[in-house]
């Protein structure tokens, strides 16, 4: 199924500092566009991942990137690498959204080591890119599991994923 995907992101900020006998300036507009084509290799994805998702206070779940999740037209996707991973928190969450730290299988090679997290903030945003045609590769069977945890007890957790990536 060919298609094209794009991710942008601009920062625009202006910082101003009055002083006795002027006023100094800072200002900062950065943009920083990635694209993909249908395809594997640099700058190629052939599948992409979305949800909107909720877990119960203190809850966890492990998604396979190699054959549980499905497309937005039903059909199963088997990543082999993942070239974008967005995660973003719910702004009414209590609680954080952690990610990563699968006990076992996990998919561990954006982190430091399979214990480790990110911890996303009510509000906040997680996004990891990789252009290059590696991109972070998905091993089916050892190497394919993305743990997402609500932080704590008491209240439900809501966040948006949006996985791209390669198939085989």
């Amino acid at each position: 199924m060919p298609h094209q995907i794009s991710i942008g992101l601009d920062i625009i900020s202006q910082l101003t500092k009055v002083f006795d006998l002027n006023t100094a300036n800072s200002k900062l507009n950065y943009q920083q566009d990635f694209n993909w084509t249908d395809g594997s290799g640099a700058s190629q994805s052939q599948a992409v991942f979305h949800d909107k998702r909720t877990l119960s206070a203190s809850a966890s779940e492990d998604l396979d990137l190699a054959g549980s999740l499905v497309d937005a037209f039903g059909d199963t996707i088997t990543f082999t690498a993942v070239k974008a991973l967005i995660v973003k928190a719910e702004s009414a969450n209590t609680n954080d959204v952690h990610v990563g730290g699968a006990a076992s299988n996990a998919l561990i090679n954006w982190v430091g080591d399979a214990t480790d997290i990110v911890v996303v903030k009510p509000g906040g945003l997680l996004a990891l890119v990789a252009e290059d045609a590696s991109g972070y590769a998905v091993t089916a069977g050892t190497a394919d599991i993305l743990k997402i945890t609500n932080s704590a007890a008491g209240t439900d957790v809501t966040y948006e994923i949006i996985l791209v990536g390669e198939t085989s």
